[in-house]
């Protein structure tokens, strides 16, 4: 996740990239064995390493769970010809 902070200046406008991204809220239980176990596959088969993380909530670790199936369906399913 890319976090984009505009910054207002009489000369440009242009919004300042975070170079850091944030791994985790760091608000509530750490994410459980099934869901690490799940969330490393998943990232693996999306050619997604970076989706894994070792210190992520259960929420944090829900939520890229998710993204990383729509991601997957999305793959499955044959090109949109015209």
């Amino acid at each position: 996740m890319v976090v984009i902070t505009v910054m207002s200046s009489p000369r440009t406008r242009k919004p300042k990239r975070n170079p850091e991204p944030i791994l985790s809220t760091g608000a509530g239980p750490p994410m459980s064995e099934g869901q690490a176990a799940l969330l490393k596959q998943l990232a693996y088969d999306a050619y997604e390493p970076e989706a894994y993380s070792k210190n992520l909530t259960q929420a944090d670790a829900a939520q890229r769970i998710a993204a990383l199936q729509a991601k997957l369906k999305l793959l499955d399913e044959p090109p949109h010809t015209l």
